[in-house]
């Protein structure tokens, strides 16, 4: 039986095959595009997950699509006659989402009416919930899904046991997490879609002097089956203009309307223009954004946590990428075990929806494990020889080595414990907008300027932002004060303050790390690079960041090279080729 799980027509438009239960492959479109948080149908995406399946569209017993335009549509005609505007804007979606079978068949020159397949719709947060809980390892689990909008509900939780999940509470729109924290990213001058990790990460830098206001902003509400939450709408906007997103298909990055009152501005001060310097104002109120919502969200889990009396906890939606709150989970909440799926927000609907389909559709049994989250694209020995040599690395003065492991973990990690920066691209390529030691690039964790190094010669980015640490799995409780697993980068956990000198440079300014956890089952080649650099310094840590400049993650050979060439840092790794500067 073989599903196709496709999100589209939004941000991170994605696709994931399923069969037989088992997830074979899965990718987001801005991979194949370029255009980061690619928006539209995901055509390429397909067309990949399709041929590491081996099969073709007429193979494909059940489509999934994580939308359902019918959910609530009793609020939606409520708002459609209070907004007539906003009922144009829903119609238009409508139309795109009921149309995804002609898409699917245009994309693939097919007859619409030939390709056999069954088409479903899963409700938004119903798919979020199944991307996580149908892949933990857990059999039975609490439920909480929470990002900005999806089928006119912000949020949903419940409970899961074996193959199915019971739904016990939801917050509809307008009220939102997700909405609150990108309305206050858009006031504090950071406007490009999916900024919010950069908001999370300057609240570090902060005190939260103004949480009296934002708690006035976002209050708990004993509605929801006693588990919610509300805005104070008077500082919003999305509620009277409907939450706007726009893209040119295929061309642009998602662009959101404004989603801020004057009455943000008139509580908190002057809004923040892009080009203006951050001062300690701005510091502060990302502080109090980022208290704020582990307030909630925490709050949330501990009721979840409460009334479940389960210990294991699973969590996705666009809120579950907020690995600062994610890391206080163990000490704020009953819960003892926590998984996140890797591509927790949009992207991750495509997986979601299928594996929807084979449980409660179908009603087939578990028996898969997300592990690892390396299930794109990745490129044969032939590929990226072909790509190195088209280039003409060796006709311009560029060393080229093919190694064998053992040799390629020691080269590599003798260049970053001198203080170089290098670029690792291996195997199949990460699900997810996390880097996982794939399509990574990787320096020294001992030198405190590495960081700054980073980001103004590599990334071209904001000098706040921080690094992630990828330990070796059993070094973990050596160095960070909590030791459960986080492989796919999802929890913060705070650095052991004897550590802290140790690995600097991707310790964050209040002392803690979104660690990687590393083992030899789910990456043996990263493992044993780490392990490399570990017999050469004493430190089983390195500084991980992902491998791209201000573009989606690098996919392909040739878009690595490119990358490295434009950065100019110092080496390469592609597969067994070491790529040295002259």
């Amino acid at each position: 039986m073989n599903i196709l799980g496709i999100n589209a027509y939004h941000g991170n438009a994605s696709a994931a095959i399923v069969c037989d239960g088992r997830l074979i492959a899965a990718v987001e479109e801005e991979r194949f595009n370029r255009v980061k948080y690619a928006a539209g149908f995901p055509a390429q995406a397909i067309r990949y997950c399709l041929k590491e399946a081996g099969l073709t569209l007429c193979d494909i017993h059940h489509v999934a699509v994580p939308r359902n335009p019918y959910a609530r549509l009793a609020t939606k005609l409520l708002y459609a006659l209070r907004m007539p505007s906003f009922a144009r804007t829903r119609v238009k979606v409508l139309a795109k989402f009921t149309g995804i079978p002609e898409a699917l068949a245009a994309a693939f020159d097919a007859d619409p009416k030939k390709t056999g397949a069954t088409f479903h719709r899963v409700e938004h947060h119903q798919a979020h919930l199944a991307s996580s809980f149908f892949v933990s390892p857990f059999e039975r689990a609490a439920l909480l899904s929470a990002d900005g909008l999806g089928d006119f509900a912000s949020t949903m939780w419940g409970a899961g046991a074996d193959n199915r999940m019971r739904i016990d509470g939801a917050v509809a729109f307008p009220h939102s997490l997700g909405l609150f924290y990108t309305a206050v990213t858009q006031y504090l001058g950071f406007l490009k879609f999916g900024d919010e990790y950069k908001v999370m990460g300057l609240a570090a830098y902060g005190h939260p002097d103004q949480l009296g206001s934002f708690r006035d902003m976002v209050r708990f509400d004993s509605r929801s089956n006693g588990n919610g939450f509300r805005l104070g709408l008077a500082y919003f906007s999305h509620h009277r203009t409907g939450p706007e997103m726009s893209w040119a298909e295929g061309q642009q990055t998602p662009t959101l309307g404004k989603m801020f009152s004057g009455h943000m501005a008139k509580r908190l001060g002057p809004v923040r223009a892009p080009e203006e310097a951050l001062e300690e104002r701005h510091r502060n109120l990302a502080c109090s954004l980022q208290a704020r919502l582990e307030e909630v969200y925490l709050g949330m889990l501990k009721k979840l946590g409460e009334r479940t009396g389960l210990k294991a906890v699973c969590l996705a939606g666009g809120v579950a990428f907020n690995c600062v709150a994610n890391g206080k989970v163990f000490d704020a909440t009953p819960f003892e075990q926590v998984y996140v799926h890797p591509a927790a927000g949009d992207a991750g609907l495509a997986v979601g929806a299928a594996y929807y389909v084979w449980h409660h559709k179908l009603g087939k049994p578990r028996s898969f494990v997300m592990h690892h989250a390396y299930w794109g694209p990745g490129y044969l020995r032939e590929e990226i020889r072909r790509a190195i040599d088209s280039n003409g690395l060796a006709q311009s003065g560029y060393s080229i080595a093919e190694l064998n492991e053992e040799e390629l973990s020691r080269s590599a990690a003798r260049i970053i414990a001198d203080g170089k920066i290098l670029g690792w691209f291996q195997g199949r390529a990460e699900w997810g907008p996390r880097a996982l030691g794939n399509r990574s690039i990787v320096a020294d964790p001992r030198r405190p300027e590495m960081k700054e190094i980073l980001n103004r010669r590599i990334k071209h980015r904001e000098i706040f932002r921080p690094f992630a640490p990828s330990i070796l799995a059993e070094a973990t409780a050596e160095y960070f004060e909590k030791s459960y697993p986080s492989p796919f980068m999802t929890l913060a956990y705070s650095v052991r303050p004897e550590k802290r000198d140790k690995i600097p440079a991707p310790t964050h300014v209040d002392g803690t790390g979104r660690l990687q956890t590393v083992t030899r089952e789910a990456n043996p080649r990263y493992h044993a690079l780490i392990s490399a650099f570990r017999d050469l310094t004493g430190v089983p840590v390195v500084l991980n960041t992902s491998f791209n400049d201000n573009e989606p993650i690098v996919c392909r050979p040739q878009e690595a090279i490119d990358c490295f060439r434009r950065t100019h840092m110092d080496a390469l790794v592609l597969g067994d080729f070491l790529v040295s500067r002259p």
